[in-house]
């Protein structure tokens, strides 16, 4: 289990003055230490309007992150402490935007599920936590709404985060804002 403690983060190695990115370091199991890319950039969709998304891993060579690389941090905790403290930070500056972030693999998405779950009490003193599913709107003729394409039309649906939600009914996006 994450725990999450806002007094238990890693010093930023970098960060930018309007906080959309900050690298810190984070030890790993086998003793090496593992640069950590936090980037905060304005989310796609159009339907969810002032939501920006948290994403965070090792940095690449294009000024991004792999989200795909699994390391072992001795601390998870406080890795997961450092990332929301920093959303948090950006949140504060900026009072009126939503921040999400996405699991790139259910794994990962479960991981957040549980994360928000366990530290409910802890989080809720900064946050509120919104979860978000995608729908497709289905007609009474069983037609499906259509872009100007034709594709399907999948449009967020946000909700409160119900902590009654199991780890097998995982939300889409993980959303949340400040208190």
């Amino acid at each position: 289990m994450v725990t999450i403690n806002f007094e238990e983060t890693f010093d930023p190695v970098s960060i930018e003055n309007d906080f959309s990115q900050m690298i810190f370091n984070s030890p790993q199991v086998d003793g090496t230490i593992r640069q950590i890319l936090v980037k905060i950039d304005p989310h796609p969709d159009l339907y969810l309007p002032n939501v920006f998304n948290l994403g965070f891993g090792p940095p690449d060579e294009t000024g991004n992150f792999h989200d795909d690389i699994r390391l072992k941090h001795t601390e998870n905790g406080k890795v997961f402490s450092t990332v929301l403290f920093h959303g948090l930070t950006f949140l504060q500056v900026n009072p009126d935007l939503t921040l999400g972030i996405d699991g790139s693999d259910d794994v990962r998405a479960t991981m957040y599920h549980l994360m928000f779950k366990s530290n409910r009490e802890y989080l809720s003193d900064f946050f509120v936590g919104i979860g978000v599913d995608w729908y497709v709107r289905v007609y009474r003729d069983w037609s499906y709404e259509v872009d100007n394409t034709g594709n399907i039309l999948s449009k967020p649906k946000p909700e409160l985060f119900n902590y009654e939600r199991t780890r097998h009914d995982l939300y889409r996006y993980y959303m949340f804002q400040l208190k």
